[in-house]
């Protein structure tokens, strides 16, 4: 038995000295051109609910026939909640000039809304489109009009262009979307 475990801790070894350390990707935020007045002047990102596949440290690509295919050793840098909320956030800021946080809240008064995400899917696709689908919240804690609000959107992007063409249209994608909650659900 010790025989037996020696080699498998030998030949896990040798494997992970064979394969060089995985590539990471940050998603690098594209360039925020418009002003979108909303009638909020704080806003916190509460959650963020990603599939379970987007929210994996791999970056996947959907194929023709709907299976989610892995690049070994290409990476997100950060993890996939945190790293969305983050873009969603600092997108709604440049675009609206609100002050916007991801939770938890960093301030001592409280913000004047409070946005939920939970994305149905958010996935690169084969055909050369980056899809998102879901559903927002805004919580209003003084009494205020709360909404909610179905999304589905996509960008283009080279399927050929690898993680880096997939990591710039999550950018866009996540733009696209901060400017859509802020002109159906934060104005």
């Amino acid at each position: 038995m010790s025989f037996f475990r020696t080699s498998l801790a030998i030949t896990a070894l040798t494997l992970a000295a064979c394969s060089g350390p995985a590539d990471r990707y940050s998603v690098a935020p594209p360039a925020v051109t418009e002003t979108i007045r909303i009638g909020f002047r704080s806003i916190e990102v509460r959650e963020i609910s990603l599939p379970t596949y987007a929210a994996a440290d791999e970056i996947a690509l959907q194929d023709a026939s709907g299976k989610l295919v892995t690049e070994s050793g290409a990476l997100w840098a950060d993890s996939p909640e945190r790293a969305v909320a983050m873009e969603l956030s600092r997108a709604l800021s440049k675009l609206t000039g609100a002050r916007v946080a991801s939770s938890p809240w960093p301030l001592e008064a409280f913000p004047d809304a409070r946005l939920e995400v939970r994305f149905e899917s958010l996935i690169a696709r084969g055909d050369g489109q980056y899809h998102a689908a879901g559903q927002y919240f805004v919580g209003v804690s003084d009494g205020g009009r709360e909404r909610s609000g179905l999304f589905e959107l996509a960008v283009s992007f080279d399927p050929n262009g690898g993680p880096q063409a997939i990591a710039l249209a999550r950018g866009q994608l996540i733009l696209d979307l901060a400017k859509y909650i802020a002109r159906s659900g934060l104005s």
